[in-house]
């Protein structure tokens, strides 16, 4: 797989906080296995696929500057896939995180914080790399990262169908490091940033608030993947808890749009993020 792509790096100035996206891979997935029960005729015209039924999905992590810190949400596809696993998510693009933190003048040491919305494979696959000579080491040797305690409690001891998305590779360095920090319910691990458990996709999924003076972003994670899942009953297959997302779809996403809030999107090639207004129409994207 050829990673020769011009990188482009979204930036979204909020007061004092800069946000940028970083090139954590890009998959195909069925998308009848992403909208479930939604019919094709409904989310094709919010979503489009291609002939055979497939849509392409970022996994971009978040890069946001704080005053105080750096601070990177969830962490891309990681370098560790094989070329069967490639071959099977149908990876186009790579991950070149290392690259987008070049770009902005960081490497990867420089990062103080990393928070995980939950561990998939998707969004936990860089918290630990492949070194130049094949040897795993923690992305980010010098952050913090943020778990919920549920969520951590389900890697360890996780059930059938958890299993197959929590894999060993990308969590058994930070098992056994310092650099674990398990989040009961709420946090604000830095000023302006705060953690919210809300379940729904897995048992421990969290949230992100950010706030620098007025303004106002939400990171939701997985109970908003793209702008498509606006309407609280278009819940992913993959979330555990279906119902649970519904309930807490139905609150945060007026919550949001109250505050004239980002949405921070990690799933959605067609922007980083945007605003809506409440029929569910992007009115702003970046």
């Amino acid at each position: 797989m050829k990673t020769t792509t011009k990188i482009s790096l979204p930036r979204l100035k909020l007061g004092e906080f800069e946000i940028n996206w970083l090139p954590g891979g890009v998959f195909d997935l069925d998308g009848g296995c992403m909208f479930g029960v939604v019919p094709r005729a409904l989310w094709a015209k919010k979503f489009p696929a291609d002939p055979e039924g497939f849509i392409s999905l970022t996994n971009t992590p978040i890069l946001v500057r704080t005053p105080d810190a750096l601070l990177v949400i969830d962490t891309g596809l990681g370098n560790k896939l094989s070329e069967k696993q490639k071959k099977i998510f149908r990876v186009t693009q790579g991950w070149r995180v290392e690259e987008g933190l070049g770009m902005l003048g960081l490497s990867r040491h420089d990062i103080d914080h990393v928070i995980l919305t939950h561990c998939d494979f998707d969004h936990a696959g860089g918290v630990v790399m492949y070194g130049e000579k094949g040897m795993p080491s923690l992305t980010f040797p010098n952050a913090v990262h943020h778990v919920q305690r549920t969520e951590w409690d389900d890697v360890l001891q996780p059930n059938r169908r958890s299993a197959c998305s929590y894999w060993n590779e990308n969590l058994d360095l930070l098992k056994s490091s310092d650099r674990l920090n398990l989040v009961d319910e709420s946090l604000e691990p830095v000023a302006g940033i705060a953690l919210q458990r809300t379940g729904g996709h897995t048992m421990g999924h969290q949230v992100v608030w950010l706030k620098s003076g007025e303004e106002i972003a939400v990171h939701p994670g997985d109970l908003l993947p793209n702008h498509a899942y606006f309407n609280p009953l278009w819940v992913t297959p993959y979330d555990n808890f279906p119902l649970e997302s519904v309930a807490v779809k139905e609150k945060l996403i007026p919550e949001g749009i109250d505050q004239n809030a980002w949405f921070l999107m990690y799933h959605d090639p067609t922007m980083a993020a945007c605003r809506f207004d409440r029929e569910g129409n992007v009115v702003e994207r970046v």
